[in-house]
């Protein structure tokens, strides 16, 4: 009978192994093989990187706009002062004709006229000339205070431009303060990217990312992401980059429980407990870069792989887990979304 139940017990073990892989592979909020449970670190680092990552976004969106807003106004600018010159000119033959030859009176210039025919000619005659030197005046006046806005907008616009350009600096300082217990400074980065450009993920009319929930299934897993993150993936995969993928995650913290992140296996195998070398680790490099090449096409927070992390207000930046291929992020590219 224990024999028995012995036997029973070695056929069920791997058996219920097997089950408790298959669970967890295609389960709501699978947490992929070797994955680090908590990406990006700490919570306080996560937190800060989100924080500081989308107010360098905005500011930037602001500085590119006013930037924007103010080669218009040069336009509109330099349009107006030619304009200016030509109505000064001629004003300025209105005002050396009279200074000539004196202000002729509409009196004198009607009883001038020696038949009817030519005294109605000549009032015509006055009136348009009349008209005709109000209206220059009129439009010198007002071109003058349109030259006058523009260059008051323009100088609101470069104050604009400051203020954003100070606020980055600022975030700059508040992201590299928060990676100071993981990072020990820049580093070189990435190449090798696709030259394949991202097509830009929809974005308010403004230009400011809309904000989304979990809300579309993900492919990845039977779990959920937001529309921005699929759209990330759909085009991360259109790129050729088509290894093993796996976004939402129920467990731990960070933005794979909100559906805002994917981890991209260097593997052809998928996700390995192994640092990344030769093929793979090219696959990895050049994954990175592409996700930084089109960070603002697909509204990318940060990127973390092979011990760096790229942040869009500090740019790569040395970087440093527990140790292992996973939390050195050196089996795995991670990409969290705006």
């Amino acid at each position: 009978m224990r024999r028995s139940i012995s036997i029973r017990r070695r056929i069920h073990r791997p058996l219920i192994a097997l089950l408790a892989a298959v669970a967890l592979l295609l389960g709501v909020g699978a947490v992929p093989a070797y994955a680090e449970p908590n990406e990006g670190g700490s919570k306080k680092l996560r937190d800060a990187l989100e924080a500081t990552a989308k107010a360098h976004i905005e500011a930037k969106r602001k500085l590119d706009g006013s930037k924007k807003r103010q080669k218009q106004l040069g336009v509109e600018l330099a349009a107006v002062e030619d304009r200016l010159v030509e109505l000064t000119v001629l004003v300025g033959e209105v005002a050396a004709q009279s200074y000539r030859v004196g202000r002729l009176s509409a009196t004198a210039a009607l009883l001038d006229s020696v038949t009817p025919e030519a005294f109605v000619q000549r009032a015509a005659s006055l009136d348009m000339m009349a008209q005709r030197d109000s209206r220059r005046v009129r439009e010198l006046t007002e071109a003058r205070e349109q030259a006058r806005q523009a260059k008051l907008a323009i100088n609101a616009e470069v104050r604009e431009q400051q203020k954003q350009v100070a606020v980055m600096a600022k975030k700059k300082r508040e992201a590299e303060a928060a990676l100071a217990a993981v990072s020990s400074g820049s580093s070189g980065g990435f190449s090798g990217a696709n030259s394949t450009s991202a097509r830009p993920a929809p974005r308010n009319s403004d230009g400011s990312w809309p904000g989304e929930s979990c809300s579309v299934n993900d492919p990845t897993t039977s779990g959920c992401i937001t529309p921005r993150t699929l759209h990330a993936l759909q085009q991360t995969q259109a790129a050729g980059y088509k290894r093993h993928v796996s976004c939402y995650r129920s467990g731990g913290s960070g933005e794979h429980p909100k559906g805002r992140a994917c981890d991209f296996s260097a593997a052809t195998n998928g996700f390995e407990d192994r640092t990344a070398t030769g093929g793979d680790k090219t696959y990895g490099d050049s994954l990175a870069a592409w996700h930084v090449r089109n960070a603002d096409r697909l509204g990318v927070l940060y990127v973390i792989w092979y011990r760096q992390i790229w942040h869009p207000g500090t740019g790569w930046r040395a970087y440093s887990g527990s140790g292992s291929p996973a939390a050195d992020h050196t089996n795995h590219v991670h990409l969290s979304m705006y």
